[in-house]
């Protein structure tokens, strides 16, 4: 069966036209079109990944970077929590692992740039939003243009400032852009007036973001001052069901950029006057893509790998060009005066664990790699060497758009610039197995690619009329890597041949199974096994494969024990679904390396290391790992609770 598109229609670009870019010390400039971001004069497609360094241990801010920068990210994206710097009036605190001037220097020296979102509000799961507790007892309106709250929003910036004055992108540093605010969706007015006093104090960058959800308007925003971001989640953890939600639209090629369901436990509704956010004078861009997601004590899904890199490859179809994930690497919660999560007892819809912030991301809070970090690094591969090729692409849809609801129909659009391009394809559904679709042939503008079969998980993306070696690759059923010098590298697909169409030298047929090279003009082709193109990673501005062992098993022993004699501080988390019989073990690690593996129901479970709460966890399906480094020499007590009802479980 054929697969067409809807007709191509180019949309004017426009430039100049929003308050925003700026230039660096060697004279390289950052520009933002109504399409795409430029860098140099080039199209740039840049890949950002949320690490929160005050949910980490500053000892690891340097080897968790360069596995981010070796996993494709560009741009590391962090919150800074007003509560954790100040919690107690005019006591800052930038030290230790709150030193935020330190983890920047540290994102420069890996060769990643920064994004600080410097709230003041910033959600993140924190207490209070992040705002500190003494600021709620202050007798004026917090998040508007209050004269006393924009007086202490002054203060907090300035600290902000000092802290990381010299490292903007101006100076040479690599903090290239601010989010001002999060999910403030009615009050331009206030985002105007916070920018302005960022720029008063010295913030300087070319790149202003806010977040531009709400309902299918969009957020009002003042309009040519930021470039609003945008979200997607495979599940949403907010919603106060516990039953199964609709399926996740973001696995369906629906180019609306608006997820009204992201935070909507907080956002209100639509705007009473019809307000509608102009999408086409800004370029897609994201800064909440779920790199997995986050357990409440209500409703703890579980994500899958294909979950996270098919909705990426979605939006990236669908236009996206700022790849923008959050989480990329989870984290742990401190704890200061109190416990700092977000929970019922603080006014939010929501209990989440007091020290977990795992987020099921591609990076675990202990650094480990899970498998959607070698996923998604196939995109940030493609993304890194033909971004400026891809960016001026626009979204041209299949000629029937297919809802994520349809199990049956072949899902599929394309990106181009009316010459060439790349047809994206997605075999895959969270929570519904989609049929097989066989000898589907896909028509984008006048070329014809052979037909496929596509069966089981898949999802990919594949170019047509590219320019290669003096030739031209009509089409390829390889998915497009990387360059790697005169030689360009695809990926074989799971199920599919990989066949190369040229418009001078014919068809050529490799072998799936092994790697492969041959000539096309000047250049070589390399074609890798899927599995093989999984632990490719670029270093150093060098390509070379991960062939390091997955971490061992550290062996251990869990034992029956009493409670301790004086309870525990924060014993009262195990409390939160009510008074509940608490079951103690000893959890003894037998050596220092690898990890420990939990795998067993229970409801929530506190794991206390020489009498301090160390880690906890909302069981979630998903095997609980521990560093055996952490454990290993140390008094460890595991409180858990029984498994309850009431609580939705991934099927």
């Amino acid at each position: 069966m054929e697969y067409r598109f809807k007709p191509y229609t180019p949309t004017p670009l426009l430039r100049g036209h929003l308050r925003l870019g700026g230039e660096n010390l060697r004279g390289e400039r950052i520009d933002v079109t109504s399409r795409y971001f430029e860098r140099g004069g080039k199209p740039w497609l840049p890949v950002m990944g949320e690490y929160h360094f005050v949910r980490d241990s500053r000892e690891n801010w340097r080897r968790e970077l360069a596995k981010m920068r070796a996993g494709g990210i560009d741009i590391v994206s962090t919150y800074l929590f007003w509560i954790y710097h100040e919690e107690t009036e005019g006591d800052f605190d930038f030290t230790g692992d709150r030193d935020i001037r330190a983890f920047v220097e540290e994102c420069q020296r890996q060769g990643l740039e920064v994004f600080l979102r410097v709230g003041p509000w910033c959600h993140g799961e924190v207490r209070n939003g992040g705002l500190p507790d003494w600021l709620l007892q202050k007798p004026f309106r917090l998040r508007e243009n209050d004269p006393g709250y924009m007086e202490l929003a002054r203060s907090w910036y300035r600290h902000i400032y000092d802290q990381v004055k010299g490292l903007f992108y101006k100076d040479g540093g690599p903090i290239v852009g601010v989010q001002i605010e999060n999910e403030l969706v009615n009050a331009p007015e206030h985002l105007l007036a916070l920018k302005k006093l960022a720029q008063e104090i010295g913030f300087d960058v070319p790149l202003w973001t806010v977040t531009g959800w709400n309902s299918r308007f969009g957020a009002k925003i003042p309009v040519d001052e930021f470039v609003p971001v945008f979200g997607g989640y495979a599940d949403a953890p907010w919603a106060q069901t516990t039953g199964e939600l609709p399926l996740c639209t973001h696995h369906a090629f629906d180019p609306q950029r608006n997820d009204s369901a992201v935070g909507m436990d907080l956002l209100g509704g639509t705007a009473p006057d019809g307000w509608r956010l102009p999408y086409e004078r800004y370029p897609f861009a994201t800064c909440e893509l779920g790199g997995g997601i986050q357990p409440t004590l209500h409703r703890r899904p579980a994500v899958s790998p294909m979950d996270v890199y098919a909705m990426s490859l979605v939006k990236l179809g669908c236009g996206n060009n700022l790849a923008g994930y959050y989480m990329y690497h989870g984290g742990v919660n401190k704890t200061g005066k109190t416990t700092l999560q977000e929970s019922t007892a603080t006014g939010y819809p929501n209990d989440l664990p007091f020290l977990n912030y795992d987020f099921q991301a591609p990076l675990s809070p202990y650094g480990e790699e899970r498998p959607h970090y070698g996923l998604l690094n196939l995109l940030h591969l493609f993304v890194h060497d033909f971004g400026d090729i891809l960016a001026p692409m626009e979204h041209v849809p299949a000629e029937e758009f297919v809802p994520e609801t349809d199990g049956t129909r072949l899902r599929y659009a394309m990106r181009t610039d009316g010459r060439g391009g790349f047809v994206f394809v997605n075999h895959h559904q969270r929570h519904l197995k989609l049929r097989d679709v066989e000898g589907a042939a896909l028509r984008p503008l006048d070329t014809r690619f052979p037909a496929i079969d596509i069966r089981g998980d898949t999802a990919f993306i594949l170019p047509f009329n590219l320019p290669l070696g003096g030739d031209t690759l009509q089409w390829a059923t390889a998915q497009l890597l990387c360059r790697d010098g005169d030689t360009f590298c695809f990926a074989a697909i799971p199920n599919i041949r990989p066949d190369y169409g040229f418009e001078h030298h014919g068809v050529v047929s490799v072998s799936p199974n092994v790697v492969t090279e041959f000539e096309a003009g000047s250049v070589r082709v390399r074609t890798l096994p899927w599995e093989y193109a999984l632990k490719l990673r670029r270093v150093d501005g060098s390509l070379r494969f991960d062939d390091s062992p997955a971490p061992r098993e550290a062996h251990f022993a869990l034992t029956r024990c009493a409670a301790p004699a004086v309870p525990p501080l924060y014993a009262e988390e195990l409390r939160l679904a009510g008074a509940r019989e608490i079951v103690w073990n000893r959890l003894e690690a037998a050596e220092d390396r690898g990890f420990v593996t939990l795998d067993f129901p229970f409801d929530i479970a506190q794991l206390y290391i020489d009498g301090v709460l160390a880690a906890d966890k909302f069981y979630d399906t998903l095997p609980w790992r521990l560093p055996a480094s952490m454990l290993y020499g140390h008094e460890c007590l595991l409180a858990c609770t029984a498994p309850r009802s009431g609580v939705y479980l991934e099927p």
